[in-house]
């Protein structure tokens, strides 16, 4: 056990100097937001007084700020309605249905997944944007991410591994696959949900190129455009751009870090065998 100390000591070391590597980001932004003239390097970061809220009222003057988080939020949340929607009811299809050509269409998923957004986004914006008319549109900013193949993929691979007796059971009671998938398997995936609900929530909430391409109108932008606009064509005519800028990245940091401190207790492996008796 003597031994073994020196190599706990080094492994904490490790990580804690790993953790304040991941945190600085965010020491930076916050207290950048906060003091009345930040610099753009570490060295300026050290708290010496000056703090002020004024940041984040600058910020609101010289864009609509809560529009832009209520765009984001629509946004995110149209989003994840569809992720969710579709990738249970998908992911159920694939690992629990036996149907024809369940194997190919899970392969062309999968490749589906290695090509690159940015190839498809121009294409789909004529699409969104000229066939639809759906520029400038709620609609037209969630449609593309409205399916997610890494979350049917997630869930599929939960599902998998849930016993088949539980679902046996559940149709000899008479229960339809529907009520299956309610009652039984999405219970049971409640760590699958978590994770998807955060992954998907990351990305249309920082997402900036797509909604970029589909709104002209300011009233329309979400957070992520609106706070690019702010930096590219207002920042460099305003006193103290930097803590403005840095207030409105807190603005879009704080929902994400709020998400992942309520779901984090989600993120461990449920017991899956429990619903079975030997």
């Amino acid at each position: 056990m003597r031994s073994r100390i020196p190599t706990r000591i080094a492994l904490y070391v490790v990580l804690a100097l790993a953790a304040l590597v991941f945190i600085f980001p965010f020491y930076f932004m916050i207290v950048g937001a906060l003091q009345e003239n930040p610099t753009t390097t570490p060295a300026g970061m050290v708290p010496t007084g000056g703090w002020t809220l004024e940041n984040f009222a600058r910020i609101d003057e010289r864009l609509p700020l809560l529009r832009a988080l209520l765009n984001s939020v629509v946004f995110t949340a149209g989003v994840l309605l569809g992720t969710l929607t579709f990738g249970l009811s998908a992911g159920y299809a694939l690992s629990r249905l036996h149907w024809r050509g369940r194997g190919v269409l899970f392969v062309v998923m999968l490749g589906v997944q290695m090509v690159p957004f940015q190839l498809l986004m121009i294409p789909l914006y004529v699409q969104v944007a000229g066939s639809y008319g759906l520029g400038d549109t709620y609609a037209g900013m969630i449609l593309p991410f409205f399916i997610n193949t890494t979350a049917v993929f997630i869930f599929r691979q939960f599902f998998l591994a849930l016993p088949e007796e539980m679902f046996e059971a559940a149709r000899i009671d008479g229960a339809s696959e529907l009520r299956v998938l309610w009652a039984i398997a999405i219970p049971l995936v409640r760590p699958a949900i978590a994770t998807v609900v955060l992954i998907t929530f990351i990305g249309p909430w920082n997402e900036f190129l797509w909604p970029f391409l589909i709104t002209k109108d300011a009233s329309m932008q979400p957070l992520a455009v609106a706070l690019a606009n702010y930096i590219a064509n207002i920042a460099q005519t305003v006193a103290n751009p930097n803590g403005a800028i840095l207030a409105g990245a807190c603005a879009l940091a704080l929902p994400v870090v709020i998400l992942f401190c309520l779901f984090q207790k989600y993120f461990t492996a449920s017991d899956i065998g429990a619903g079975v008796k030997g």
